[in-house]
C-alpha cells in the first residue's frame, strides 16, 4: 500500500529532475559556466538545463533581476549583469541558428527568443524594461522533441553590439518553462 502513495511522487519528481534542456549554440551563458569560459558562476556550471520557472513570460516566469537564473537561489550568480561580466558569441550576420540540447524530452508548447531592446543598458539587471516583449522568432510545435532542437530566425538589424537574447521552452504538460539568457556581440 505504501508504494501506491510513493508512485505518484515519483513520478513528478522523475519528471521534474529529468526534463531540462540548455541552448549550446550560440552558447548560453549558463553553458558558458558548464564549458569554463565564464568563470565565477556558482553551481550552475553543473547544471545548466536547470533553469526552470513558471512558464508565461513575460507576463509570469522569473521576476526582474532573476531572469537569468529563473529565480533559482542556487544559481543567482547569473542574474549579475555588466557590460563587462560575460563571455560573448560573435555574431555577423541576421540569421542565427539557436540549438537546444535536452537532457531529456517533454512534450512542448512552444519556443520563443526575447532580444533586449537596442537602447538596452547592460550595467543593469536585466528586466522586463530592458526586453522587447514581443518574440522576435517563435516556433509552436506541440510534440515530443529529439534531444537535438534548432531554429532558424532573424535577428532585428537595430540590434547591434551587446544584446540580450532571452531563450524560452515552453512545456506542454507542466506550468514550466525553461529559460536561457545568451550574450551576444552583433556586428
Amino acid at each position: 500500500m505504501k508504494n501506491l502513495f510513493l508512485l505518484p511522487f515519483l513520478l513528478c519528481f522523475s519528471t521534474f529532475i529529468f526534463a531540462h534542456g540548455y541552448v549550446f549554440e550560440p552558447q548560453s551563458r549558463a553553458y558558458l559556466c558548464n564549458q569554463k569560459l565564464n568563470a565565477e558562476c556558482g553551481a550552475i556550471q553543473y547544471e545548466p538545463q536547470s533553469l526552470e520557472a513558471a512558464k508565461g513570460f513575460p507576463l509570469s516566469g522569473p521576476i526582474d533581476g532573476q531572469i537569468a537564473s529563473a529565480g533559482i537561489t542556487r544559481f543567482a550568480e547569473l542574474d549579475v549583469q555588466t557590460a563587462a561580466r560575460w563571455s560573448k558569441n560573435d555574431l555577423h550576420h541576421s540569421q542565427q541558428t539557436f540549438k537546444w540540447y535536452l537532457t531529456a524530452r517533454h512534450s512542448t508548447s512552444k519556443w520563443e527568443y526575447f532580444i533586449t531592446k537596442p537602447n538596452w543598458n547592460p550595467n543593469l539587471p536585466i528586466s522586463r524594461n530592458q526586453l522587447v516583449l514581443t518574440p522576435f522568432c517563435q516556433y509552436d510545435e506541440p510534440k515530443h522533441p529529439g534531444s537535438v532542437v534548432e531554429h532558424h530566425c532573424t535577428l532585428p538589424k537595430e540590434n547591434l553590439g551587446y544584446q540580450l537574447v532571452l531563450a524560452v521552452w515552453t512545456i506542454a504538460d507542466t506550468g514550466n518553462a525553461f529559460y536561457q539568457v545568451i550574450d551576444l556581440n552583433i556586428k
